[in-house]
This record gives structure tokens, sequence and C-alpha cells, in this order.
């Protein structure tokens, strides 16, 4: 285990300055950020020099050079707009998205797991009808038109719900509910079709064949081993949520690191952009590793050399 874990952490390295050097490449390509940044009314001199003070007047070889130096030392830039450390505002907003997408993923593994495991027991029933009808409608919703509608109903019309920040628990309800309906949808498929090609196995009717009560099959036996493709597609949803809260968090006027990108990708703050894509591909790279190692505590058969 130890050996594996030291390969997945020189592989997570090799891939976050894969992630980088592309980053670095696709900006440049871009041109060059001055030209937003600058104000209309400051002279060519003024705006060479901020473009000194940034080191953009050096070759492009010579800045990823820096860049690379920089970023292996914990550094990713002073951000243009702030004059803040790029990666520092990134992870401050960090915590934010991650209790927001904590939240919205617990919603949907408690609703979507069952739902998932009830719609394959009762397969072709009404029960599975109605369920599969209603993932349809979850999946097809676009996620700024139900964050819209929620607040249209509980924040104008009905007053219930605030519909900006994250103070209290009320303030968790309509963004963490606009995010988990899509991943609702999509366990409850999930679940329902590995359910169901898991209770057609052999041992399934070797365990009804012996007695077992069908809570025992169903829970114990099919759905343990129907949870690590479901395993695999949570953790991708979980990183996806971290990386992709950008229309829920713009919409609910919440303070998190997507928003943050987001407005950094307005005003072509680079390094704000490359912080929170470097933060992005280390979040990914741990949920894949930790995704891995559930496999072995689920299904023992799963060793790792």
């Amino acid at each position: 285990m130890l050996r594996y874990l030291l390969i997945r952490t020189v592989q997570t390295i090799i891939a976050v300055f894969a992630v980088a050097t592309l980053i670095f490449l696709g900006l440049q390509m871009t041109g060059d950020p001055m030209e937003n940044l600058a104000p209309q009314d400051m002279s060519d001199q003024q705006v060479a020099q901020l473009r000194h003070a940034y080191g953009l007047d050096k070759p492009v070889y010579v800045q990823y050079e820096l860049f690379m130096l920089h970023m292996a030392k914990g550094d990713l830039g002073i951000s243009f707009l702030s004059g803040e450390p790029a990666l520092g505002l990134i992870l401050e907003r960090f915590p934010t998205t991650l209790k927001l997408v904590l939240v919205s993923m617990f919603i949907a593994i408690f609703f979507g797991l069952p739902m998932g495991v009830a719609s394959a027991i009762r397969a072709d029933g009404w029960i599975d009808r109605s369920l599969r009808f209603l993932s349809v409608l979850g999946i097809s919703a676009p996620t700024f038109w139900i964050g819209i509608m929620l607040i249209l109903i509980f924040s104008v019309n009905l007053g219930w719900l605030p519909s900006s920040g994250l103070s209290s628990w009320k303030h968790y309800l309509m963004p963490a509910f606009t995010l988990s309906l899509y991943r609702i949808a999509l366990f409850l498929r999930m679940v329902r079709s590995t359910m169901l090609d898991v209770l057609n196995q052999d041992f399934i009717r070797t365990a009804r064949a012996k007695g077992l009560a069908e809570r025992v099959v169903v829970y114990k036996h099919a759905l343990r081993n129907a949870l690590i493709p479901f395993i695999t597609v949570a953790g991708l949803q979980f990183g996806a949520l971290m990386a992709g809260a950008i229309v829920t968090e713009k919409i609910f006027a919440i303070p998190g690191m997507n928003r943050l990108a987001l407005d950094a990708l307005y005003a072509d703050d680079r390094p704000v952009i490359i912080a929170f894509i470097i933060v992005t591909a280390v979040l990914f790279a741990v949920i894949n590793l930790v995704v891995d190692l559930l496999y072995a505590f689920i299904d023992p058969r799963v060793r790792y050399a």
C-alpha cells in the first residue's frame, strides 16, 4: 500500500505540472493581459512599467521557467487586481465551496442511492416508472433555471429562505438543492442499472436459494457489489461540483472559489485563473486516490501492489 501511495503521489505531481504547462501555454496564446487590465488613460510608459513589474516583458521561455520554479515553491503569482497571492485568494474561498458541495453531495446520495435501489427491486412497477420519470426531469432541468425558480418561489413570493450568502443553515437549502437535483437523478439511474445487473448474477440466486432474507440479499450482497461503479461516479461528481458550481455561486451570490475564478476570467487575472485550475487538478487527483482506496474497503478482492 505504501508503494502504491508513493507511486500515485509521484503521478499526481507530474500531472499537476503537466496541467500547469498547458494552462500557461494556453494563456500565452490569448494575448497580453495588460491590454484589458491597464486603464485607458495610462500612458505607454506606465503600461510598460506595469508589464515589467509582473515579468510580462520577458521572453516566454523565461516566464515559463520562472513560473515553474515559483510553482514548485507553492507560489502561483500575485493577483493583477488585488495584489495578493493568487493561491491564497483561492484557498481563502475554498472552504465556502467545499461546505456547499458537501451538503449537496450528502443530499444527492441520501436520496439518489435508496431511490435507485427501490427502483431496481421493483423494476417495471409503478414505483420504478415514477422514479425514472422524475430522474428524466432532474437530468433535463438546467441548473440556472432551477436556481432562479427556487429564488422566485421561496425568497420572492413566500419569503421563507434567503436568496444569497451562506451565513446560516437556511442559506444552504436552495443552492444545495440546485446542485444536488441533477446528481440525485444521475445516482438514481446508475444505481438502478448496476443493481439490476447484480441482481441477475449467479451468487444472488445462490443467496436466495439458501433462504436468506430478501433484505440481506439486496443490501448486503447486491448493493455492496453495485457500489464500486457508484463510488467512481460520485467521486467524479464531487470534483465536478468543486470546479463547476460557477452558475450556482453566481446566482446565489456565494463567495466561493468558483465565483472568484469567474470574476478573474472576466478580468483576465491570470494568476488567479492558474491557481484555481491547479487547485482543481490537485483536488481531482486526491479524489481519484480516495476512490481507489475505497474500492479495497468495499471489495476485499481488490489489492494494490
